[in-house]
């Protein structure tokens, strides 16, 4: 990656203060995250460790705005892989965030894994809300208090499922960030006053919209090592074992060229290999992160090569509208080998996904950085060509000149079932991301044939470089009026 393209948070997340939520495995933190969100960013379920990573989110509260992350379940005394990087994960959101939310299980009570959280918590020096969750009944409401053993001043019972007590925990969070100037001077202090930053003066610029970036794969193909590459630190869990990632994370990336929203998604699965509740939750999230992205990249393992379950996702993310650029990942293992020549990987990379014929294809190596920098470059022409809006007088020049016959007589076209041909008499755009073309038919009976549509789809990409991105073409068809 070069150095322009430097990782650093958006302005937007620097100017607003956050807040971790804390805790031990399966005490309800995602719950409690996409209550205060408002959005199911998180996945919920009664099986411990669903949630592995940071993930963040916005919470307005009472005119007042700030960020917060949700943290995997804390196990400090545990080796294993994964939960030494759940650990390392909460560690690093700890350290950015003002106020720390920590939740406990008030029907399990207090646990030998609570009072090695309660010691490293106050270790930190930061104000600590004791969110007592899973009170789901009044007279539970008296089992909160036992947790006030532990030496913070606030315990507060919550139903982060019922919503019981959300708006005290909001409060107590803003009093406290208030309370630090996390919004500014305090009141009744001028920005003269000692100890108040002046702010500089804000400039008014125009921003790119922001783009979209889904890393989509089969498991353990290398999309969270990638999506670290790109960031050039570590983000998100890396680790040999398949199916790490199992949320969709949210990354903010700004380079001079343009803000990144990159969503590193959990790995697809065949769904006979969805038993899981978590797994097949995953699919879901994956397939809800496609809809919201505007460029796919789609990540292949190099030394297993193209398979049925990687075109499938492809096709997820063409369904869902993406532009797609194909990535190949662990280049570096087979590029050595005669057998594994781009030219003939790319070959096979076609055969496996005839419908992506218009989607570049990059061989990278997330280990080594190998080709890595030339996916934002591809992402962002992708952007600007799904973006793109053709004028009707460029349409009609198009249209006579590529599709309709040399006599300006309407185009002839076959139609499904091959018994009459349509007359396509012209075409216009109707909308953006992906781009989508209205073409009007007379004549026979309405259903283009799909061979026609890919003709008109491959036309239109060449004249005008809608490059990575899928043509939607739907057709209008005039009935003929008896008299």
């Amino acid at each position: 990656m070069t150095e322009a393209n430097i990782s650093r948070e958006t302005s937007e997340r620097r100017e607003l203060p956050l807040v971790a939520i804390v805790g031990r495995p399966n005490v309800g933190k995602s719950t409690i995250f996409n209550r205060l969100t408002g959005k199911r960013t998180a996945i919920v379920g009664d099986e411990p460790g669903i949630t592995r990573d940071r993930i963040y989110g916005e919470v307005e509260w009472a005119g007042k705005s700030f960020s917060i992350v949700d943290t995997g379940g804390m196990v400090p005394d545990d080796d294993a892989v994964i939960p030494a990087h759940i650990l390392k994960q909460a560690g690093l959101a700890i350290e950015e965030a003002r106020v720390l939310i920590w939740v406990v299980d008030a029907r399990s009570g207090i646990t030998p894994l609570d009072e090695e959280l309660a010691l490293l918590l106050r270790q930190t020096g930061k104000p600590v809300l004791v969110a007592a969750n899973k009170l789901d009944a009044e007279k539970l409401q008296t089992e909160a208090t036992e947790f006030y053993r532990f030496g913070f001043d606030e315990v507060l019972p919550i139903s982060a499922e019922q919503g019981m007590g959300i708006g005290e925990l909001l409060d107590a969070v803003r009093q406290h960030l208030e309370g630090q100037g996390a919004y500014g001077p305090a009141e009744g202090r001028s920005p003269e006053d000692p100890g108040v930053d002046k702010a500089e003066p804000s400039e008014v610029e125009t921003k790119p919209r922001e783009l979209r970036l889904a890393i989509v794969g089969r498991p353990n193909v290398g999309k969270s090592s990638l999506l670290n590459k790109l960031l050039g630190r570590e983000r998100v869990i890396v680790s040999p074992l398949a199916g790490t990632t199992r949320d969709a994370i949210d990354t903010l990336l700004e380079t001079p060229e343009q803000v990144f929203r990159i969503i590193d998604t959990a790995g697809i699965r065949r769904k006979g290999k969805t038993s899981e509740m978590a797994e097949k939750l995953s699919v879901v999230m994956a397939r809800k992160s496609l809809e919201r992205a505007d460029v796919a990249v789609v990540l292949i393992d190099a030394e297993e090569g193209p398979t049925a379950l990687d075109a499938n996702i492809a096709g997820y993310a063409y369904d869902a509208g993406c532009s797609i650029i194909i990535a190949v990942n662990k280049w570096d293992a087979v590029m050595d080998k005669e057998t594994n020549t781009a030219l003939e990987f790319e070959r096979r990379v076609r055969d496996k996904m005839k419908f992506l014929d218009w989607a570049p294809i990059v061989t990278t190596s997330a280990l080594s950085g190998q080709r890595v920098d030339k996916i934002l470059p591809l992402a962002i022409r992708a952007n600007q060509a799904r973006n793109r809006r053709v004028p009707t007088s460029q349409l009609n020049a198009f249209f006579e000149r590529a599709i309709a016959q040399p006599r300006g007589g309407a185009t002839p076209a076959p139609v499904r079932g091959g018994v009459s041909r349509l007359h396509v008499q012209y075409l216009t755009q109707i909308a953006v991301r992906p781009p989508t073309f209205v073409v009007f038919t007379a004549g026979g009976k309405p259903g283009l044939h799909f061979s026609y549509e890919r003709h008109v789809q491959n036309r239109l990409r060449e004249e005008f470089d809608f490059f990575a991105t899928p043509l939607r073409i739907v057709e209008r068809h005039k009935k003929r009026v008896k008299r």
